[in-house]
């Protein structure tokens, strides 16, 4: 292949510096003058190559890259001395870019490539892509791959590339069955902290609309030293306030509540006693049987999976007070009093 070598690449390369020292050779036979100085600045491969002496004594020094395309290796020359890479270089020479920066260690340029290639992940590149990922160790590229493997699987493995993957590289496809059965488990754990949390806010604005209800009195229940509100418009700062003010009247009346029987009775000891659990100030509380109930713990003691469920309700009524000047009431998650673990209070296993 003829040899290029004109004045006009010393301008792009070394911009109007003379001192050119070194020449790089490509595949393709494409010399590219160059400055030992700025390689070796920019690459510690470079360095190492250039400082280590030769074989052979030659007037002319050279470094030879190989194995990628000629204007690959021009990009790439031309980001040790700017920095810079342009859209349309990283669509057309990215693979290969990312294979130079890996091989001669140039950071700034492996990130570059690790983020256009993430841009320009396809169907039909998946494979190639996590293949390379892994080749040139750039685990945020080997991540992103996995992922869109994992939401495009059907289409993916419908391809040529998992097919030939299949047949030629088996510990791979296990690594990405594994990386799809985690991600679903991962899934999976979260959407249960979500139904978990959503349960002990509830549960945290039920200890809330207790206290407000036992202490101010709202529509239709009032503490003992005073009446219940005359307004008989729903309650507006509790979602759940007509809801447990109808619990309170069945409570209060109901003829079963002390041996069992009524489950919405048992539903109302157990948001007593959850009250009794968190409430630091028994002697003064107005909570009916708040400091019974208290007392009967220290004497008794608690289950650790109540012990549990009372530290998530605190947490809950912590990250609730933080956060309530930033959401309006309305808003908030409402309590369904039917749900069977809130009239249970068990966590699930």
């Amino acid at each position: 292949m003829p040899s290029h070598n004109s004045s006009g690449d010393i301008d792009v390369f070394s911009g109007e510096m003379s001192d050119v020292d070194i020449q790089i050779i490509t595949s393709g036979g494409l010399r590219i003058p160059a400055h030992s100085a700025i390689l070796a600045a920019a690459s510690t491969v470079l360095e190492n190559i250039l400082v280590r002496p030769g074989k052979r004594r030659s007037s002319e020094r050279t470094i030879r890259i190989l194995g990628v395309p000629c204007d690959a290796v021009s990009v790439f020359i031309r980001f040790l001395y700017s920095f810079k890479c342009t859209e349309e270089q990283m669509k057309r020479h990215g693979i290969h870019l990312l294979a130079l920066s890996h091989v001669y260690l140039v950071p700034q340029l492996k990130q570059r490539c690790t983020k256009g290639l993430a841009e320009r992940l396809t169907i039909e590149n998946a494979v190639d892509m996590l293949q390379l990922a892994r080749l040139c160790d750039a685990p945020n590229l080997y991540l992103k791959t996995m992922k869109f493997l994992s939401s495009n699987f059907k289409k993916v493995e419908e391809t040529e590339g998992w097919k030939f993957l299949q047949h030629h590289d088996p510990w791979l496809e296990l690594e990405i069955l594994q990386f799809m059965d985690e991600a679903e488990l991962r899934k999976k754990r979260t959407r249960r902290h979500k139904r978990e949390l959503s349960l002990y806010l509830q549960l945290s604005e039920a200890m809330d609309c207790l206290e407000h209800i036992c202490t101010e009195g709202c529509t239709s229940v009032g503490p003992l030293d005073k009446e219940p509100s005359i307004k008989r418009q729903p309650c507006s700062k509790f979602d759940t306030c007509q809801g447990l003010q109808l619990l309170i009247r069945h409570f209060a009346t109901c003829k079963r509540r002390t041996n069992g029987g009524c489950l919405r009775c048992k539903r109302m000891w157990q948001i007593l006693r959850l009250h009794a659990s968190i409430c630091d100030q028994p002697n003064d509380c107005q909570v009916p049987l708040c400091r019974q109930l208290k007392l009967k713990v220290q004497q008794k003691g608690d289950d650790e999976l109540w012990k549990l469920l009372v530290r998530k309700v605190v947490s809950a009524r912590a990250m609730s007070s933080l956060s309530l000047p930033k959401r309006k009431r309305e808003e908030e998650p409402k309590m369904d009093l039917s749900h069977p673990q809130v009239m249970n209070f068990r966590l699930a296993a």
